[in-house]
């Protein structure tokens, strides 16, 4: 079984373990590189997959038509709230939100999605996907079939020989989860990259096992937690989750250009490269 295994976060429900492998294992490569360090075999790492759980049965191809006022979810809302406040932060050309304004009626929300289109962070993005995101992060919140089934590809991927996780996105989200409930396995080394896992209220309180007096569980087994967050990736909210999960993880601030959520572009940095080396 592979030594390193690769969690993706939303939007790739077109895809499948063999695409995202494809994509991540070069720029996996290139980080290790940066560390003097290389695979011993192409096999030593693979891609859990979960995306197929969102794909819509049905012969269009593409994703539901979206509009604002499908964002009627007060949790939807309040993510889509803080991801524009965030990308008018980090993107001077955004315009934010006045203050105390609260995204709550389809005007409002069509405004933060017309500001989101128009970032840095989100160009190219069409806004009905955008709203798929959302959704699909609502959904592994609230859905226990689909947290259940996602966690449960992770597992599939994870033999004996598993000494390194790295989540992505949402998939930081699902590796956590799966590693606190299977303290069992034998990964040392877990890796987290664009994580919105410290975001309060809308997703660290709602994470299985619950924090307790503020602080996150540590995955038993783990016996190393890095953190790479891009300054500007608007999904990684919360960029040191030392303060979420303790000052035991290791936490590093890089720089991914333009694409600051980009995958591929967290992979190939030396602090993934550092991190997986150890692991391996």
């Amino acid at each position: 079984m592979a030594k390193i295994v690769g969690v993706h976060g939303v939007g790739h429900q077109f895809k499948g373990e063999n695409t995202l492998r494809a994509e991540w294992l070069p720029a996996l490569k290139d980080g290790l590189a940066r560390v003097g360090h290389q695979l011993s075999s192409d096999e030593d790492f693979v891609c859990a997959f979960y995306g197929s759980i969102f794909r819509h049965a049905g012969k269009v191809a593409m994703d539901p038509p979206y509009d604002a006022q499908d964002v009627g979810d007060e949790w939807e809302r309040d993510l889509l709230e803080l991801w524009w406040r965030e990308a008018a932060h980090v993107d001077p050309t955004v315009r934010g939100p006045e203050a105390g304004t609260k995204v709550s009626v389809p005007c409002v929300v069509q405004r933060a999605l017309d500001a989101l289109s128009q970032s840095c962070f989100f160009a190219g993005l069409a806004e009905r996907a955008l709203i798929y995101d959302l959704k699909q992060v609502r959904r592994y919140l609230r859905e226990p079939d689909v947290r259940r089934e996602a966690q449960a590809s992770v597992a599939r991927s994870i033999g004996p020989d598993t000494r390194v996780i790295i989540g992505h996105s949402l998939g930081s989200v699902v590796a956590y989860e799966a590693l606190c409930e299977h303290p069992e396995w034998p990964v040392s080394i877990f890796v987290t990259i664009g994580s919105p896992l410290g975001i309060r209220n809308l997703i660290f309180e709602e994470l299985d096992p619950k924090p307790e007096n503020g602080i996150g569980n540590w995955p038993a087994g783990v016996k190393q937690w890095v953190n790479i967050a891009d300054s500007g990736d608007v999904v990684a909210l919360v960029k040191e989750l030392g303060a979420r999960f303790g000052p035991a993880v290791s936490d590093h601030l890089i720089n991914n250009g333009a694409k600051a959520h980009n995958a591929t572009r967290y992979l190939t940095t030396r602090e993934l490269g550092n991190a997986v080396a150890a692991g391996l």
